[in-house]
């Protein structure tokens, strides 16, 4: 595991970037694994610079998002799908058809899960997966529990995750309580896996994650497992690592 600390947000977004760019150029067919968040939105900024100047091309690539909320519309301003277009798929030159949300409106939701585990099985594996973590220590939609899943499932977003993304809308109760999120052995079968964290209210998962235990109640500490896993902090997300 590579950690890596930044003083300031610009070589921390500069640096994501670039890891992103560079495997796209030596591999323009390459499967991306997104996120969602405030800690990916700087890199994709990054991106979209370097793609205007012609330094990186999505044509060929392929992109799989972690997760999206179950009964927010598609094009409600909180959704997934809305927050990569505006962020990163609008500003570059991939085809949106290879770009891949899981459908939080199927009518069937495990149909769903089991379909979207099928096109990750037939298209990757993921050669770079994007992740942030919560303040739980969870990954994707991934809440600590005494067990978790390993494929694309349907999960109950706990209180602390409810009032952590509560900020993105009017209030509380708009938050849905549900998701689909790729499980945690899909996570794991990424090639590379990049960890982006900031913010200080992220230190102690930060801490649980990368020098606890691996436990099911921290679900990233399972990225201690991994064998390629780079870590970007700011300040604030490393202030409790030893």
């Amino acid at each position: 595991m590579n950690i890596l600390k930044f003083q300031n947000e610009e070589d921390f977004a500069v640096t994501g970037a670039n890891l992103i760019a560079s495997l796209l150029q030596s591999n323009p067919k390459a499967v991306l694994g997104l996120a969602t968040g405030s800690s990916p939105v700087g890199v994709y900024g990054k991106l979209v610079e370097m793609h205007r100047k012609g330094i990186v091309s999505f044509a060929k690539a392929s992109s799989y998002n972690l997760d999206e909320y179950v009964g927010l519309p598609v094009d409600h301003p909180q959704s997934y799908r809305s927050f990569m277009n505006e962020h990163l798929f609008n500003h570059i030159d991939i085809d949106l058809a290879r770009t891949h949300v899981p459908n939080g409106n199927a009518p069937d939701l495990d149909a769903e899960c089991l379909a979207y585990d099928r096109m990750l099985e037939d298209n990757g594996p993921v050669d770079l997966q994007i992740l942030g973590i919560g303040s739980n220590g969870h990954i994707g939609f991934n809440e600590p529990d005494a067990s978790l899943s390993s494929g694309t499932h349907v999960v109950d977003l706990l209180e602390e995750t409810l009032e952590a993304n509560a900020r993105f809308f009017d209030k509380l109760e708009d938050v849905p309580r549900q998701a689909v999120t790729m499980g945690i052995g899909g996570i794991l079968k990424a090639k590379q896996i990049v960890l982006l964290v900031r913010g200080e209210e992220k230190a102690e998962a930060v801490k649980n994650a990368l020098e606890g235990p691996i436990t099911t109640q921290c679900p990233a500490s399972l990225l201690q497992s991994h064998p390629n896993v780079v870590v970007l902090l700011d300040e604030g997300a490393a202030k409790w690592l030893k």
